[in-house]
């Protein structure tokens, strides 16, 4: 989890800049143990606040395990017009994808669940509009689900100006745990900026093998597509220790290695 106090930040990610900011000499056929994500500065001030999801709960998962959004979680503080401090949550991560998949952790039992819904907005204009927002298959078990975003009605854009453009993502669960009780609804949230690479990277990245791709993307500092590339090898191969220990590895950069052992799935969704 990263601690960081906004003053400290002295030049913000423009969406516009072609990434990466780190190119190791190494080779790409080197890569291949550990891989580590390097964050990239998140937006600045109040924007892209949100909410991955607690660590614990006390709904009907998982033992105490929440829903959870495997997103980069940044821990700020801000100053208030009054000259006050204000802690802040940003839930932030980059991708390359015009139609990227997000995953999450569902803790909770198929029997548990009503409805799922995952949502994407533009906040950027006014009033927001919604590009993406689909009703999803319920999973046959807890584990971790991957969302993917290729019927959405736009892709994501990449930005034009100096100024970011994020997307506003949602994931809704709403669980009934008894028929004693009422229905509970679960939400994370977080944002999501496309961005450009280099030529540089992209050339390395013809060369690489999915999991070495992951490890280039973590390196960059684009979470979500060394998530997926990841997440995917370790689908194909679902036994291989070395993609779980690397698996482990690039979720322990965003302190989510908890989750690390809990089983992957691709959803169906039914699009709205």
């Amino acid at each position: 989890m990263k601690i960081q106090l906004t003053t400290a930040l002295t030049v913000a990610i423009l969406s516009n800049i072609t990434y990466p900011l780190i190119i190791n000499a190494q080779s790409v056929t080197s890569i291949r143990s550990s891989i580590n994500f390097n964050p990239p500065p998140p937006p600045p001030d109040r924007s892209a606040a949100g909410d991955r999801g607690a660590a614990a709960s006390r709904g009907c998962g998982q033992g105490t395990e929440s829903l959870m959004a495997l997103a980069p979680d940044y821990k700020q503080t801000i100053n208030s017009k009054q000259g006050r401090k204000i802690p802040i949550t940003k839930i932030w991560g980059l991708t390359t994808d015009d139609y990227p998949t997000f995953w999450f952790f569902v803790p909770y039992d198929k029997s548990s669940i009503t409805e799922m819904e995952f949502v994407i907005k533009d906040e950027s204009q006014k009033p927001s509009k919604t590009i993406y927002r689909t009703l999803l298959n319920k999973p046959e078990k807890p584990g971790i689900i991957g969302i993917s975003t290729k019927e959405a009605t736009e892709p994501l854009q990449i930005s034009k100006t100096k100024h970011q453009k994020n997307y506003h993502w949602f994931l809704k669960v709403k669980i009934k745990c008894s028929p004693q009780l009422p229905a509970q609804l679960k939400t994370v949230d977080g944002w999501v900026e496309r961005v450009n690479l280099s030529s540089t990277l992209t050339e390395r990245l013809q060369q690489a093998t999915q999991e070495q791709k992951a490890a280039l993307y973590a390196e960059n500092g684009i979470w979500h597509d060394a998530l997926t590339n990841l997440a995917e090898a370790r689908l194909a191969k679902p036994k291989d220790a070395p993609l779980l220990a690397e698996w482990k590895s690039l979720l322990n950069s965003e302190e989510l290695d908890n989750l690390a052992n809990y089983p992957l799935f691709l959803t169906k969704e039914f699009t709205l």
